[in-house]
């Protein structure tokens, strides 16, 4: 990890049982920071208007921008990476409030009704009792987070030692276009082994895993502002007609109607 990242707070309104304050919620600008792994009774709704965010929960990876939010229950451990300038946005929910909401950690596309409630929530000063105005814009804002939807955007990880090698150099060669009998061959076992050991240990072939983390990745650069010619020649897709048709394959949608939906 980057050694001029900083130690990040953990805020303390996580851990804050109030039945009377149902929802709370502060933003802040933070820079290459960690926030240490936590976790903390109330659940969470991350968001961020700029910038980039790394967050792991157990061993899967979710990279959130501003196109996407991600949800996390009460009581869950989790870490938290700022890549560079982050407008980080942060709704805690008491649990108290929790039982129609979703029960584990997803991203999702984040709507611009659901944005606006969370900066309108941000401004409620918790030391002072809520208004009536305050508790029905707190309801709207519970009734919409009971119904985000999950993408497929997380990219699960290993603590497998072979097979965290294989997941790093993946990682650092996005665009590489090597068949899993070259990472067999230098992680000194046969292709089935380690086609084995994908599908043990994160639940998908190579294949799949390697879709995801272009997903991801694209997902992000998307949140970037980044063309989607450039994101394709990055992602090593000799065309941008093959990266689109990968993009809608699996996300229903083409990179362009992906941005024009979730800033709508």
């Amino acid at each position: 990890m980057n050694n001029d990242y900083q130690t990040y707070k953990v805020v303390d309104y996580g851990f804050q049982i109030n039945p009377e304050l149902p929802v709370v919620g502060y933003t802040e600008k933070v820079t290459n920071a960690v926030c240490v792994s936590h976790a903390h009774p109330r659940a969470q709704l991350i968001y961020a208007t700029n910038g980039v965010m790394y967050i792991v929960v157990e061993n899967r990876i979710w990279v959130v921008n501003p196109l996407q939010g991600l949800w996390i229950p009460g009581n869950t451990e989790h870490q938290v990476s700022f890549q560079k300038d982050v407008n980080l946005y942060s709704v805690f929910i008491d649990p108290s409030f929790a039982n129609n909401l979703p029960k584990t950690t997803f991203s999702f596309d984040i709507s611009e009704f659901l944005k606006q409630l969370i900066f309108k929530v941000i401004t409620f000063d918790e030391e002072k009792v809520i208004t009536i105005t305050q508790r029905r814009i707190m309801d709207v804002f519970m009734d919409e987070l009971a119904m985000i939807q999950p993408s497929a955007t997380f990219l699960p990880t290993t603590n497998h030692q072979v097979l965290s090698n294989v997941v790093q150099l993946l990682l650092d060669d996005v665009a590489s276009k090597y068949t899993i009998d070259h990472y067999a061959e230098i992680s000194c076992m046969s292709s089935r082994t380690l086609s084995r050991l994908f599908i043990r240990e994160l639940g998908m072939n190579f294949s799949e895993w390697r879709i995801r983390l272009k997903l991801v990745e694209a997902i992000k650069r998307l949140g970037e502002k980044q063309s989607v010619k450039e994101i394709a020649f990055d992602l090593g897709y000799e065309t941008t007609s093959a990266f689109i048709h990968m993009f809608k394959k699996h996300l229903g949608k083409t990179p362009a109607n992906y941005i024009m939906e979730a800033t709508m």
